[in-house]
């Protein structure tokens, strides 16, 4: 495949996928995925800083669909609307990137790494502080931004940890519903 040949950044994405599942997050080097994606690692390095890089590659996009959709709410919205908005709308950008399969490689990639799982991890905080800092945004106090930006990475990490897992055919915002009912039940249990 010629270095010039369109889909260099997917190719490179896929082919990392693929040598992180057959041979390990640290056994694959740049130039083992840039020869399998058909690319000189001089590419490679234009679309990553390295190779952890390349499971981490849309954070901005996938952050913006939560944060967009808060933004982009009626000023009159309830707080538990907003959640659902941007929850729904973090599940659309994730299912419309990659999928299910992708996201599954994916996730069996970082659980094996401690590395890839802290940068994971810093990722949700990151995601965290933007939805606080959207709601905040929008006149909300403080203490209940901060809440809602905890509520909204918490819900999604459980949703999702069940969405990758096998046998698992419902959708992820489905299961993310799922995962703000419980949160009720428990509130009104009070």
């Amino acid at each position: 495949m010629a270095r010039w040949a369109p889909g260099a950044l997917e190719r490179l994405q896929r082919a990392a996928l693929e040598l992180f599942a057959d041979r390990g997050y640290e056994a694959t080097t740049v130039a083992e995925i840039s020869a399998q994606a058909g690319v000189t690692e001089r590419t490679f390095f234009r679309y990553f800083s390295d190779k952890r890089e390349v499971l981490f590659a849309g954070q901005g996009h996938f952050e913006a669909a939560f944060t967009d959709a808060l933004a982009g709410a009626p000023a009159d919205t309830p707080l538990m609307a907003l959640v659902t908005a941007a929850l729904d709308a973090g599940a659309a950008a994730l299912q419309g990137a990659r999928s299910r399969d992708q996201v599954q490689a994916r996730h069996a990639i970082i659980n094996a790494n401690e590395q890839l799982r802290e940068r994971e991890l810093l990722k949700m905080a990151k995601l965290a502080r933007a939805v606080t800092a959207a709601v905040r945004a929008r006149g909300i106090p403080d203490l209940q931004a901060r809440l809602i930006g905890d509520l909204v990475v918490s819900v999604f990490n459980d949703a999702f940890i069940r969405w990758v897992a096998p046998g698992e055919t419902r959708d992820l915002a489905q299961l993310q519903r799922e995962s703000l009912g419980a949160i009720a039940d428990l509130v009104a249990s009070n």
